[in-house]
């Protein structure tokens, strides 16, 4: 009798504690991602306000609204019935996003003399309202998208500006990597820098903030990459194994795993909280151009110099599909949002699409006469980009492959190119020394 009581008054104290957990979890409010679809769920916990995700990958414009709701309610607990209309209202509006035509043409906005020496790199703020480039000048510029107008001169570096990024989705950070093996931390705001990161020994030549933007993550010729805290400017950890230079670097969703990829014909994912390797991705017989996560992280893809592209399980490291097709080095690959598509891009002078699942190739984007160096989709995922040595920039339909705009007015190769988030801005830099913007 003294067990049975003893259980049932644990078994009391274990569900009052999980009742009072839940009530803890108290939901503040819902926030629509349009790009991919998704509700964001702020919640409050242990007086701390946190955020968590409901993707909605696969939402089409006739999904059934109610088989969705089902779903969501056996798989988030913090969604009451009570708030179930809420939802049905922020899933419809998604579905109407996604429902809409989009024959937008793009036109010249602007052409700007960025930089007196050439352009390395360009990148968008989130929204599109700001834009960064680098430039051998040894600086780093902020422009206005709107006006055209130089916001700041990133100015402190001693050698060529390479590697730049926002802290995306925040922007109010700038990374910049250079080739006086430093990386800089700056204000998009303001200007200033708050931190100088010192220790590579060579060459830095990609950077990335986590998504959270706690931490930069740097990669250099050096053969480490090395990740640092955005607060105070210390080094966490330095990522020790490439036996060649690291020329690509990217975080996942989530921002607990790294991917760094070399030209010792592998591509490293990391843990990033303890800078301990998880796997390295063999297979590949040349330097790697590119590495990628797709949205959902079950997927890297990786783009090589031995003209082949690799589709990877991110959970095992195990290679589930060598996609082949191309006559020269795959110079950049790219997953739509939704991570059902790749496309890649070539020295060939074409462009891919593949099926990230069946691995077919679905259409090949011919029409560019000199290599492609970048390839990306927009946020819709109805458009690719690509950015060619031919002085032009084109627009593709994923699903046919057709061209449906061609940018053209560089007066030599452009060698970058990025959408903003709503997909109504494009930005390409040029070794002609400028950048249009293309609305």
């Amino acid at each position: 009798r003294m067990n049975e009581r003893h259980f049932e008054s644990l078994w009391r104290d274990i569900s009052c504690r999980a009742r009072s957990f839940r009530s803890t979890m108290r939901l503040k409010r819902f926030l629509l991602r349009y790009y991919p679809p998704g509700i964001i769920l702020e919640y409050e916990q242990g007086g701390q306000t946190k955020t968590k995700s409901v993707d909605l990958l696969d939402l089409k414009p006739e999904t059934d609204i109610d088989a969705v709701l089902d779903e969501i309610s056996r798989k988030e607990p913090l969604i009451t019935p009570s708030r179930m209309d809420q939802v049905r209202t922020l899933i419809k509006r998604l579905q109407q996003k996604l429902a809409a035509t989009d024959d937008h043409a793009f036109y010249l906005f602007k052409v700007l003399r960025a930089h007196i020496l050439p352009l390395t790199n360009v990148a968008f703020n989130k929204s599109g309202s700001m834009f960064i480039t680098g430039s051998y000048d040894r600086t780093c510029k902020v422009w206005d998208t709107a006006s055209g107008e130089e916001l700041h001169t990133l100015e402190g570096h001693r050698n060529v500006v390479y590697a730049i990024a926002f802290n995306n989705p925040y922007g109010d950070k700038i990374a910049t990597g250079s080739f006086d093996k430093t990386c800089k931390l700056w204000s998009s705001e303001t200007g200033k820098c708050y931190h100088t990161f010192r220790g590579h020994t060579a060459e830095i030549v990609c950077t990335a903030f986590n998504p959270q933007s706690t931490i930069v993550a740097t990669g250099s010729m050096d053969t480490t990459a090395k990740i640092w805290d955005v607060q105070t400017g210390q080094e966490i950890s330095t990522l020790l194994g490439h036996s060649a230079e690291i020329i690509s670097l990217s975080f996942n969703t989530k921002g607990d795993q790294v991917i760094t990829g070399s030209f010792d014909h592998t591509v490293t994912c990391w843990d990033v909280r303890s800078g301990s390797r998880i796997h390295t991705l063999i297979g590949h017989r040349g330097e790697i151009s590119s590495a990628q996560f797709n949205w959902d992280c079950s997927l890297i893809a990786t783009g090589s110099m031995d003209n082949t592209c690799k589709i990877w399980d991110a959970r095992t490291g195990q290679c589930i599909g060598t996609l082949r097709g191309h006559e020269d080095e795959v110079l950049d690959v790219a997953f739509d949002y939704t991570g059902q598509l790749l496309a890649t891009a070539s020295a060939d002078s074409t462009g891919r699409v593949y099926n990230a699942v069946t691995h077919q190739c679905v259409v090949k984007l011919e029409g560019h006469e000199g290599e492609i160096s970048k390839v990306c989709f927009n946020p819709q995922g109805n458009k690719i980009l690509t950015a060619s040595a031919d002085k032009s920039a084109r627009l593709w339909d994923p699903q046919s492959g057709k061209c449906q705009q061609i940018l053209a007015g560089h007066s030599d190769e452009i060698f970058s190119c990025a959408f903003n988030y709503e997909g109504n801005t494009i930005i390409t830099g040029s070794k002609d020394n400028t950048c249009r913007i293309w609305r």
